[in-house]
């Protein structure tokens, strides 16, 4: 039964045709419906899952995490893949199949019953994450309205910030009605026979070509004399140090995330209780962002990145520290204010540094370290848990990070123009 729904939304996925375009409002509200979907399921998913699991089927920490860290790691792996055939003109194709691949996956893991199929499982998701997270959607707003793209991608992100706040009392909600198993079989229906077919009618047909791209693109007709190839900026500290700025953050975050419902539970906190406040790291990410959009131009890049990168750090160690609720309150809002900020930051300051002709490979050589640690975080943060005596040192570990990754971005200054 479940592969004959498999069939159907994946079949409807690519019946609907190529007529008609949505409007640019339309196409934005259903991406950004699907960006919120599909993060609270793949991406901030996975933690509410791991203490029932281990409850049927008797696996480790480690075990388990092992299966996300794949994911993600084929998350990182498939990036480039992904975006070269939204180069070509397939962004309807490679989101709809994500989002119908994320929904194969889910119905997957719901049946496991062994490791092996758990780890199938998530490599499909790994492979979904690239085709449906953020980026693709990006790329294919930028393609499809050259003129209004900005709007778009920071509509995406305003709602796809509530992702955490929709997943975890969601799955709690889903697993004490459905248990564990029917709660993935729910998400999993709901990824094939909403957000794929969803998709499909959002991206359908082209766009009329407008004279806002040409004029993008004269505009973009600057002196590119100072501009750095990728081989010029792996020669720059600047680079390696901003490389190991967003690696480092990218792991804390990462782990943290993998781990935040059982770290919660170490404390004798509640699912209820660990809930109330995992919840408003959404808002607070979603505020960090409206906050930038209002007073951003008076910050500047560096400044903006020295504030939301040691939000990390503090925020890990009131978390390790703290036992009362207020306190952990504190932890989200900081947690997710930084957490929304961190990508504007990055995406602004390699082209101020580096310049904007090869900022492509230039972002991409960074980010594809920064999604290594980023998949890598989940199974060494289980690993620290059987060398330390707890989430405690863990977290206090992470903070520690956190500091470092601070330290190198001020470490980090923009290279020297070349002279002529």
């Amino acid at each position: 039964m479940q592969f004959g729904l498999v069939a159907a939304a994946t079949n409807a996925a690519g019946i609907i045709k190529a007529v008609n375009p949505p409007r640019f409002r339309a196409t934005v509200a259903a991406l950004a419906f699907g960006q919120l979907v599909c993060w609270a399921a793949l991406y901030y998913g996975f933690s509410s899952f791991v203490l029932p699991m281990q409850r049927t089927l008797g696996w480790s920490k480690p075990e388990m995490m092992g299966a996300f860290t794949l994911g993600l790691a084929l998350w990182g792996a498939a990036t480039y893949a992904i975006g070269a055939r939204i180069d070509r003109g397939q962004g309807r194709q490679v989101m709809s199949w994500g989002a119908a691949l994320a929904g194969i996956g889910f119905l997957l893991w719901s049946a496991v019953t062994s490791l092996t199929m758990l780890y199938l499982a998530w490599g499909l998701m790994g492979i979904s994450m690239a085709m449906t997270l953020y980026e693709p959607a990006f790329n294919v707003l930028t393609k499809r309205f050259p003129e209004r793209y900005v709007q778009g991608i920071t509509a995406l992100t305003l709602v796809g910030g509530f992702a955490s706040t929709l997943s975890f009392p969601a799955a709690a909600w889903l697993i004490a009605l459905l248990d564990w198993r029917g709660a993935l079989q729910a998400i999993g229906v709901v990824l094939l026979l909403v957000v794929a077919p969803l998709h499909a009618w959002a991206l359908r047909g082209t766009p009329p070509k407008t004279v806002a791209a040409s004029a993008a693109g004269a505009a973009s007709v600057v002196d590119k004399a100072d501009d750095a190839t990728l081989n010029q900026a792996l020669h720059q500290p600047s680079f390696w140090l901003l490389t190991a700025t967003f690696t480092l953050y990218s792991f804390g975050a990462a782990a943290l995330w993998a781990h935040v419902m059982p770290a919660f539970a170490a404390k004798g906190f509640s699912e209820a209780q660990a809930l109330a406040v995992v919840v408003w790291v959404g808002p607070a990410q979603v505020l960090g962002r409206l906050l930038f959009l209002g007073f951003g131009r008076w910050v500047s890049s560096r400044s903006l990145g020295l504030i939301v990168l040691g939000g990390l750090p503090v925020s890990l160690a009131i978390f390790a520290l703290a036992e009362q609720t207020l306190a952990l309150l504190l932890f989200a809002l900081l947690f997710g204010f930084a957490n929304g900020l961190v990508t504007i930051v990055r995406g602004s300051l390699v082209p101020e540094y580096f310049g904007r002709e090869h900022v492509g490979r230039i972002s991409g050589a960074m980010s594809g370290i920064a999604l290594m640690s980023r998949a890598s975080a989940p199974l060494i943060t289980a690993w620290l848990l059987l060398a330390l005596p707890g989430y405690r040192e863990v977290l206090l570990v992470l903070a520690g990070l956190g500091a470092v990754a601070v330290v190198a971005f001020a470490s980090a200054r923009p290279p020297r123009p070349k002279k002529a």
